[in-house]
């Protein structure tokens, strides 16, 4: 990472881009910019080409960013640090691991859970980025499938030769975390239904459904993004989908969570909303930051969260913040939004944010030629709204405050936005 700066800062060291005085120009602005990455950033590991563009008029000479920058994705197999170095390299811009906010990031607050035997379901190094968070005490899928072989036989070559001994001692799951979309999606839905049934015993007998079920904190609720494919491809949110329906169909029960992390919650955009702030405090901004552009490329996440998120600020202006936030919205002082229920560990911070527009580029899940999503229930000609079942429709909350072709067509209309001021 050392040899990666040091390129990244003699690469422009030769050069003063325009975008970049201005942006030396005007260190006392106070706005800062809340970046989705897959679809406005990259498709897949492919760079999208205005991306570079675009961040030269956000630093000055050095490579060092004039407004606070945070990169907000849902997604969350890897380490920050991890996600920094490769957007360092797509972006030829250093970025450091205080910028970059995966879907999970939030669980950092809640401490509640951070002492509690919890299985973590995904895929890439779970068990490292639970510890990374705080987890203490973690159990992966594949720990459970090893202690429990002969609870996963949907692959017959994976079954058991000859009966494995009883295990004995197993530790009591006391809460299931879903990070991201898994690669055995048969195994982890089996186990994970298994855990809820048992109350965290997958090697006993179910008696009884347990009401309520351990608690869940799921991370990631895109229903699609966009890879290198023409078309989206299935994201956490069609496992979530999954999940739920097989243990309504098992149980006759809905499932519920306790909290639901990632785009569009509004704990994390108010997570993202004070790494902004404290950005800005570092760069020594003579203003504070009070305004927030968030670029995305999903009107059910990233369009969706922004405007959610600056209908609870205009609403957080006049209201005390509650001591329980829900996590999928706080409307018109409400403590507890129906069918997202509170999220008592998690704290939303008080802002002193004024706005959050959003801006929703075309180079990822939404292209000008479709329309934005509406309520199936009004129209069937219409597109389907694709985002999570405990999240109300809101036809307002899908439309942009402002549509473009690409980052970089978004970020000159920032500019142009902040100079009218």
């Amino acid at each position: 990472m050392a040899a990666l700066r040091i390129w990244l800062r003699l690469k422009r060291a030769t050069a003063l881009r325009a975008g970049g005085a201005w942006a030396r120009n005007k260190c006392q602005s106070s706005f800062g910019l809340l970046f989705d990455i897959d679809g406005v950033l990259v498709r897949g590991r492919t760079p999208i080409p205005a991306a570079k563009e675009a961040f030269r008029k956000l630093v000055d000479s050095r490579g060092e960013f004039q407004v606070p920058v945070v990169f907000v994705t849902n997604a969350g197999n890897c380490l920050r640090q991890v996600k920094a170095e490769q957007l360092s390299e797509v972006l030829d811009v250093e970025i450091s691991q205080d910028q970059v906010m995966l879907s999970h990031s939030p669980l950092r607050m809640f401490h509640d859970f951070h002492n509690k035997f919890v299985l973590v379901s995904g895929q890439g190094h779970v068990e490292e980025i639970a510890r990374n968070l705080g987890f203490k005490r973690v159990i992966t899928i594949e720990m459970l499938r090893e202690a429990f072989p002969l609870l996963d036989v949907v692959d017959h070559n994976r079954r058991p030769k000859e009966l494995p001994p009883a295990t004995k001692d197993f530790t009591q799951i006391e809460a299931v975390i879903l990070f991201g979309e898994p690669v055995r999606w048969e195994t982890n839905l089996q186990l994970i239904i298994d855990v809820l049934l048992t109350n965290g015993s997958p090697g006993d007998c179910v008696r009884t459904v347990p009401d309520p079920h351990l608690p869940i904190l799921a991370c990631n609720m895109d229903l699609m993004w966009m890879a290198e494919a023409q078309m989206a491809r299935f994201g956490h949110g069609t496992f979530l989908v999954c999940l739920e329906n097989i243990y309504k169909k098992i149980t006759g029960k809905d499932l519920k969570y306790k909290a639901l992390i990632g785009k569009p919650s509004i704990i994390t955009y108010n997570y993202a909303d004070c790494l902004v702030r404290k950005l800005g405090e570092s760069r020594g901004l003579d203003a504070p930051v009070c305004r927030l552009y968030a670029i995305g490329d999903n009107p059910m996440t990233d369009i969706y969260g922004a405007n959610l998120y600056n209908r609870y600020i205009q609403s957080a202006h006049k209201l005390p913040v509650p001591a329980k936030v829900a996590a999928g919205g706080m409307l018109e002082g409400q403590e507890e939004v129906p069918g997202i229920g509170p999220v008592h560990e998690g704290k939303l911070a008080g802002s002193a944010i004024e706005s959050c527009k959003s801006i929703l580029v075309c180079t990822g899940v939404y292209s000008r030629h479709e329309q934005l999503p509406c309520d199936p229930s009004v129209s069937v000609t219409e597109t389907v709204f694709h985002g999570h079942r405990d999240f109300h429709f809101d036809p307002s909350l899908v439309e942009p405050s402002f549509e473009v072709q690409d980052v970089n067509e978004a970020v000159d209309l920032v500019f142009r936005e902040e100079n009218r001021d």
